[in-house]
């Protein structure tokens, strides 16, 4: 188990993010959660020991949610999901975390712009094969990587403006499979030691916490407030990682 209470200076606020944005409140934030626990240890053991704790997650915000998702949009997204998944296991040791996070950083940048400066185009869009494949194995593949599904299944997901505890609720379904299906890879590339699943074990208490405490957030506030924090944090985020991806390609 890591003792470093640096690491937990880290991992506790990390945590808790991820799990209320898993409870429906904070849009793409949780996108932190990997970079900010890798000030304390590497990336890949920050996402190895956050996985164990994504699937207690999403237990409980599949079971807050119970009910309230939409079934099309996980028809047409997890088979792309799926795919990615495995791209992702497959391809690990050739793409760069750097890579990974400037290809998400520039398509959440173009989407949040595109939507803000264009108001006369932000019609309503419908579930589709297509473009429910096309996300879904772009989260699928970041997903797996470092756990940063959220923004491709944003770009998917919020120009459909479903409501809020209808959107929440298909994030949560389909995540906990996405992530039930990541402990196969990361079993095979033996990222569970006994180090990482100690560590995870002593952080699980704050899972169902911060569920609960986003889903009580989420039935608080209006549903256009919903959805701007989600727009707000997800170019946030988004810019973010396009600056940490150019810095780690051009200064590696």
């Amino acid at each position: 188990m890591i003792s470093d209470p640096f690491f937990y200076l880290c991992a506790i606020p990390a945590v808790l993010i991820f799990a209320m944005v898993k409870g429906g409140f904070g849009g793409g934030i949780a996108i932190i959660a990997v970079p900010l626990m890798s000030l304390a240890v590497p990336p890949v053991q920050a996402a190895a020991i956050l996985l164990p704790l994504l699937i207690v997650m999403d237990g409980v915000a599949v079971w807050s949610f119970r009910g309230q998702w939409s079934q099309q949009n996980i028809k047409c997204s997890l088979p792309g999901a799926i795919a990615g998944v495995i791209v992702g296991a497959l391809t690990f040791s050739y793409f760069s975390e750097a890579a990974i996070r400037l290809l998400i950083g520039l398509m959440c940048v173009i989407f949040c712009l595109n939507y803000w400066s264009q108001p006369g185009l932000k019609t309503k869009t419908e579930a589709t094969a297509r473009a429910g494949n096309f996300w879904g194995a772009i989260a699928g593949f970041t997903s797996f990587g470092i756990h940063a599904g959220g923004p491709p299944m944003s770009i998917y997901l919020l120009p459909q403006r479903l409501d809020k505890t209808l959107l929440m609720g298909t994030f949560a379904i389909f995540f906990a499979a996405v992530n039930l299906l990541k402990l196969v890879p990361y079993t095979w590339l033996g990222q569970f030691d006994a180090t990482n699943l100690l560590t995870s074990a002593v952080l699980a208490p704050l899972a169902p916490i911060g569920v609960r405490l986003g889903y009580f957030l989420l039935h608080k506030v209006s549903e256009v407030l919903v959805y701007r924090i989600c727009y707000f944090f997800l170019l946030v985020i988004g810019s973010k990682l396009l600056f940490d991806g150019a810095k780690g390609l051009l200064m590696p």
